[in-house]
């Protein structure tokens, strides 16, 4: 599953609001893959960074620029 950042409410990106964990955890728990399209720079929040960088090293969730990267990382995801 691919949606766009846009689509997701900003409360998302805070990670104080434990929305983000809940959600992917949600995801992670029936093996579905998502990815989140669209450009994450405008964030400074050191957490927000390091979950994104962690997110993206591993198999489930990515934080990606581009509808391309998305279908390639779901594709390729095991």
């Amino acid at each position: 599953m691919a949606l766009n950042k846009g689509a997701i409410t900003e409360e998302f990106f805070r990670l104080s609001t434990g929305l983000a964990g809940e959600i992917l955890q949600k995801f992670v728990n029936y093996r579905l893959k998502f990815a989140i399209i669209g450009d994450f720079s405008c964030y400074s929040s050191k957490p927000l960074k390091d979950f994104i960088y962690e997110s993206n090293r591993g198999r489930d969730v990515f934080f990606v620029s581009a509808e391309a990267e998305a279908i390639e990382r779901l594709a390729t995801a095991q």
